[in-house]
């Protein structure tokens, strides 16, 4: 997964509405009591070998080693979701596999996050993309009404603008997800799960924190054709 910044092509005060908003999330201090989670989800193909691949070849000192080589013939199993929930400021990750990415699923992910990562908060600070999965509205689609309302009110909801998902931690997480864990074929579900699960603790041992450089004045100088131009 490559990274990229995806900039609207002109002005647009929805955009910069939503990018200086996220933008003031993090420059919060942490606190325990609301603390800053971004969620973002990616899709995985699993991919079945047909043949043994081929072990990679020590490197020599006169020359490097041979990679491990692949048939170019396997076998599709679908495809699995990941919802990636991120506190930059703690360094704790957590990644939930699922079979799909509807609603329900990201309700119930939502639901693990409140109840059994959260328990103790106050509110959760949630940064996320604005999925039409996303809402508040798929609570109450998997929920009773009483439980939907009661997670809800643990949320308190920033969306990334369309075209700035770079805003969101969680993508950045996600990438290096993708670079040291999932480059590489997986059969299934339950063998995702396993992989995910090593990367996230090893990540988690570390504490590996992300810090946010960039600000809202960064934004106004480096961002300044997307402001809108005020007219007298």
């Amino acid at each position: 997964m490559k990274k990229e910044w995806c900039i609207p092509p002109e002005r647009s005060g929805e955009f910069v509405a939503h990018m200086e908003d996220v933008l003031e999330v993090y420059t919060r201090p942490f606190d325990p009591k609301r603390p800053q989670v971004c969620m973002d989800e990616v899709s995985k193909q699993l991919v079945e070998e047909t043949r043994t691949p081929i072990p990679a070849e020590p490197a020599q000192a006169a020359q490097p080693g041979k990679p491990e080589k692949y048939d170019h013939e396997y076998v599709r199993n679908g495809v699995a979701n990941m919802f990636m929930c991120f506190e930059p400021l703690t360094g704790w990750r957590n990644v939930t596999v699922t079979e799909r990415r509807t609603m329900v699923d990201w309700a119930e992910a939502v639901r693990e996050l409140v109840d059994v990562h959260y328990p103790e908060a106050e509110q959760i600070v949630l940064v996320m993309d604005n999925l039409n999965t996303h809402s508040i509205g798929s609570l109450y689609e998997a929920f009773t009404p009483e439980e939907a309302l009661r997670i809800a009110k643990k949320l308190e909801i920033h969306y990334t603008p369309k075209h700035g998902s770079w805003l969101n931690m969680a993508e950045s997480e996600l990438s290096i997800l993708s670079r040291q864990c999932l480059n590489r074929r997986i059969p299934d579900a339950e063998r995702l799960q396993r992989e995910v699960r090593a990367w996230q603790d090893e990540r988690n041992q570390g504490e590996t924190l992300m810090i946010w450089r960039f600000t809202t004045d960064d934004a106004r100088i480096r961002l300044a054709r997307l402001y809108p131009s005020l007219k007298p």
